[in-house]
């Protein structure tokens, strides 16, 4: 009977401990929500979420670049890499037609990918963009970007994509080299046979 007594203890006690986790897990699940807005907001990446809900709005961001454009630092060089990755498995081309350029802070800078469908089938494409050091996210403004849009590529067909950005004159000055790197997705892959 003692052994019954202390095996009903320790299972209410795990059932306890297990109910406490679903309830944390539940509340983290709940959170993050917010906690994203909040994270996407710190390293400027709202913008994206503003296009893919049709928040955008195209007349603030030429507002943005006319301020960065009257404060140009013709005195300032940044340097911008590109890098471009495949997600796994994806048979494409993808890749930066220039691998670096020099840019002025307020100037505006124009830069061409080059992508090429290689699957053998329409395949529709997003890439997603990363930009490092992590708090250069919100001095790097993209004016256009192949990445706002998920990209139809017909079998075999193949293109230049533009991006045309500015860095923002109020780039913290012990920043002087960003990389920027586009993964490119399949977002739509093939089932499993």
């Amino acid at each position: 009977m003692k052994t019954d007594t202390k095996t009903t203890a320790s299972n209410n006690k795990t059932a306890v401990k297990l109910l406490i986790v679903v309830i944390a897990m539940f509340g983290f699940g709940y959170a993050l929500v917010p906690l994203y807005s909040v994270v996407c907001q710190f390293f400027g990446v709202g913008r994206f979420a503003d296009i893919e809900s049709g928040t955008y709005d195209p007349s603030a961001q030429q507002q943005v670049v006319k301020d960065m454009a009257a404060h140009k630092d013709l005195a300032r060089n940044v340097k911008i890499e590109f890098i471009t990755a495949l997600n796994s498995g994806m048979k494409w081309e993808f890749k930066a037609l220039q691998k670096e350029v020099v840019v002025h802070p307020g100037v505006m800078n124009s830069v061409d990918f080059y992508a090429k469908n290689l699957t053998g089938r329409d395949v529709i494409a997003q890439a997603v963009p990363r930009i490092l050091p992590g708090n250069a996210t919100k001095y790097f403004t993209k004016i256009e970007c192949f990445c706002f849009t998920q990209q139809t590529f017909k079998k075999g067909e193949a293109r230049k994509m533009p991006l045309k950005f500015m860095v923002n004159p109020d780039l913290p000055k012990n920043i002087d080299t960003i990389t920027l790197s586009y993964t490119f997705f399949d977002t739509q892959p093939v089932a499993l046979k």
